[in-house]
């Protein structure tokens, strides 16, 4: 949903905002009409990526912590906004944007160092330092590598439902 305000507007924050829901979330519109609010799945979030995001919803922060994908918050849900079923839980992954260091000519390894599904690889050049190469199949989006990142070159995407 936009937020049009005269405040949203001059801080350049009048683009749709696209909230990572938990992991194994239902679609946007199905998750916003089954969400009771009650912040049960935030409690329960075991690395204290889930906050409580615009209208009370639940959704990941990447800036603090990453997702482990315990199912705390599903377990937690008294509601059925969650799809059990899934194979994966969400089909988020991480980009990497212009701000990058290694891109910019900068070692830094932040984003490697921290990628447990080793998704995020360095790619040697010759006369030039090693730039990220992300393999978005092995990216699980856990967001890892999100808060390691000096220059918030990182984000967390994924398909246009959310989920």
């Amino acid at each position: 949903m936009a937020d049009l305000s005269r405040r949203s507007l001059l801080r350049g924050q009048w683009r749709r905002s696209h909230a990572i829901r938990p992991p194994w979330s239902l679609a946007e519109p199905s998750f916003s009409e089954g969400c009771a609010r009650c912040e049960a799945c935030i409690s329960a979030c075991e690395t204290g990526v889930l906050i409580i995001g615009e209208g009370g919803y639940p959704e990941c922060d990447f800036q603090r912590a990453e997702c482990t994908f315990c199912r705390r918050c599903v377990d937690a849900c008294e509601v059925a906004v969650f799809n059990l079923q899934a194979d994966t839980p969400w089909l988020q992954h991480a980009t990497i944007n212009q701000h990058c260091l290694a891109q910019r000519g900068v070692e830094c390894r932040s984003c490697q160092d921290n990628c447990e599904p080793n998704a995020i690889r360095f790619r040697p050049r010759l006369g030039g330092i090693s730039v990220p190469e992300l393999d978005t199949d092995l990216c699980n989006g856990c967001g890892a590598c999100v808060r390691g990142c000096p220059t918030q070159a990182i984000s967390i995407t994924g398909s246009e439902d959310g989920k």
